[in-house]
């Protein structure tokens, strides 16, 4: 064989396997050619582009637009999507049940008339690429649930489910969404609200909402979310008309209010206009018209939807005294008149008390105050304009909180050093209120006076609650003073003895105080020391070593009654006064000197002992 030959007998050869391995490829494999065989008909849903059904003299056309379903006559409007899909998801499974042979029917042309088909009034067309022939639906067939159908003017006629003739056998304002608006709640970025009571802007930023209008003014998410969530999950009751023609019977040629929904680079909005009362009806009644501009027609809604025409901007205003984001939250700076600066900062999941050279904070504390503001409801909206400030005492607060974001270093979104974030201010005193200013914002405001026992100005106040961290066997000497001095020592065995005296040792108690002081903690601190606190009389004052050469030597004084059964305390190694519970204080008033026990009594001589008496019997 000459090699002219060869090399295109091989040509042919790649080329028919090539044509093979595409067409095997495109085409269904068997178990999908099997499948596709038994449907009534074939279609791609990726191509499907519109539907058409001829229900008599209706005839309803369906688009899709940027993957959403719109009907496009007898008018224009959404589709409810669900019913949409429910119909597409029942044509893609239609099965033959049974079929009638075109070339039987060919021959038999009064077969079409038998089975309602010749003059069908209800006929099925989907639009697109290899989209099937036209659907002609007939009468039902003897079999329960079953039905004559017939695909193209010349096709077979097969027996069918009647489950597409019943998702299509409908009114034109069936297919109507009855979802007011495909718009979700978190896509709103931006609301206009018109009331008799005037206008309202609303405006989200970031993850809250702002008062634009009338007021600049932090807005409360929660209820604007729900003003928002009245109409994005409103399910119109009844389609009453088109919006082209008269709307004063509707009272919507001057609607009493509206709200007008904008996403995000949304020009124009959604507009929903709120008219007067649907009927006296026993249905009627509950129901108010509306029109909805994105739909341009007129319909009705729940009566609920009116609960908008009463809303003043005081009701949407977010009553929390600040919002506090924990996530960037680095330092507290807490400042009072004569009591100077006290500086927290974050560490890791704990505070330090920064201008007392980082000594660790009271954490607990920390979160509990961070809680408590952040939950801090005002009592009342004092003033929309702060002018007066000496009023209110706020030119020269009594206190003072700011919170701060800190970076140790510049980058590319922040320069090293304090970033504040929040300031508030508290003014003076009226009754049970104390007056409050947040930042620069213009408004003067009312909380709770009893918030200010909550933060404390002095930074003694801060400190951890721990006074001790020891284990009992650490402590060497040990010495208590209250009425007297007992002093004891470990010898080298680790056994306790006296520094003076030879009197039996209450081992048990002296655990006791051990395991009390070794790791004793405050119930809060009190701040600076005072005459008050009756330390310069103490009722317990302990010393002790935690060193075998008695060079670490820690104190404890105990003082007056603090109140609720606890006492003022303080240690050398802390600035300041605690206060101590009255279980601690018990412990370390426990008796150091064992009781001698008493033997049994003597037996007087001449009298038999009771044990040794001879038995009556």
């Amino acid at each position: 064989m000459k090699t002219k030959t060869t090399l295109l007998l091989l040509i042919v050869a790649v080329a028919v396997g090539l044509y093979i391995k595409f067409y095997e490829s495109k085409g269904p494999n068997t178990e999908e050619a099997k499948r596709q065989a038994g449907n009534v008909i074939n279609f791609e849903r990726e191509t499907l582009e519109g539907i058409v059904i001829q229900n008599g003299d209706d005839r309803i056309e369906l688009k899709k637009q940027d993957l959403k379903w719109r009907i496009e006559a007898p008018f224009k409007d959404q589709a409810d999507r669900g019913a949409v899909e429910n119909l597409i998801n029942d044509l893609d499974g239609w099965q033959k049940f049974d079929s009638i042979p075109a070339k039987e029917i060919e021959k038999n042309k009064n077969l079409l008339d038998e089975f309602g088909l010749s003059k069908g009034k209800l006929k099925l067309k989907l639009l697109g690429k290899n989209a099937p022939p036209e659907i002609a639906f007939g009468n039902d067939a003897a079999l329960q649930g079953k039905m004559y159908v017939r695909t193209g003017e010349n096709g077979e006629v097969v027996i069918a489910a009647q489950s597409v003739r019943n998702d299509i056998a409908k009114k034109p304002e069936d297919f109507r969404d009855k979802k007011l608006t495909d718009l979700t709640t978190a896509q709103v970025m931006r609301a206009l609200v018109k009331t008799a009571a005037g206008e309202m802007e609303l405006e989200k930023k970031a993850d809250h909402w702002e008062i634009v209008k009338p007021l600049r003014a932090r807005g409360d998410d929660q209820k604007i979310n729900d003003l928002l969530a009245q109409i994005t999950t409103a399910q119109i009751q009844q389609f009453v008309a088109e919006d082209r023609g008269d709307l004063r019977p509707y009272g919507l040629a001057e609607p009493r209010g509206s709200v007008t929904l904008f996403a995000v680079d949304d020009k124009t909005g959604q507009t929903l206009q709120i008219g007067g009362p649907a009927g006296a009806g026993e249905k009627e009644k509950e129901q108010v018209y509306v029109r909805f501009t994105a739909r341009n027609a007129v319909y009705t809604l729940p009566k609920k939807i009116e609960e908008i025409l009463a809303l003043k901007p005081a009701d949407l205003r977010d009553r929390h005294l600040v919002r506090i984001d924990t996530n960037i939250l680095d330092r507290i700076t807490i400042e009072a008149p004569g009591k100077g600066k006290t500086v927290l900062a974050r560490k890791d999941e704990n505070w330090t008390i920064a201008s007392r050279n980082n000594q660790p904070a009271n954490s607990a504390e920390v979160n509990r105050m961070l809680d408590l503001l952040k939950a801090e409801q005002v009592t009342k909206f004092v003033e929309d304009v702060a002018s007066d400030l000496p009023k209110y005492g706020l030119d020269k607060p009594q206190l003072q909180v700011t919170f701060s974001s800190f970076a140790s270093e510049n980058t590319p979104e922040s320069t090293a050093g304090e970033h504040p974030f929040a300031t508030i201010a508290f003014g003076k005193v009226d009754g049970d209120n104390v007056f409050a200013r947040l930042g620069e914002e213009p408004f003067i405001v009312a909380v709770r006076r009893s918030l200010l026992d909550n933060i404390f100005a002095d930074p003694l106040q801060w400190q951890e609650l721990a006074i001790f961290r020891f284990k009992p066997d650490e402590i060497h000497k040990l010495t208590v003073t209250t009425d007297r001095e007992l002093a004891l020592v470990r010898n080298d065995q680790k056994q306790w003895n006296w520094v003076k005296g030879s009197e039996p040792i209450n081992t048990v108690n002296v655990q006791s105080l051990l395991n009390t002081l070794s790791v004793l903690r405050a119930v809060r601190w009190t701040g600076a020391t005072t005459p008050a606190h009756g330390l310069d009389k103490p009722q317990v004052t302990i010393a002790f070593t935690t060193s075998a050469d008695d060079k670490n030597v820690h104190k404890l004084v105990v003082g007056a009654p603090a109140g609720d059964g606890m006492w003022f305390a303080r240690t050398d190694e802390r600035e300041g006064t605690f206060v101590m519970s009255n279980p601690d204080l018990n412990a370390f008033k426990l008796p150091l000197v064992a009781t001698p026990t008493p033997g049994p009594a003597a037996t007087p001589a001449g009298t038999a002992s009771p044990t040794a008496a001879a038995s009556p019997h």
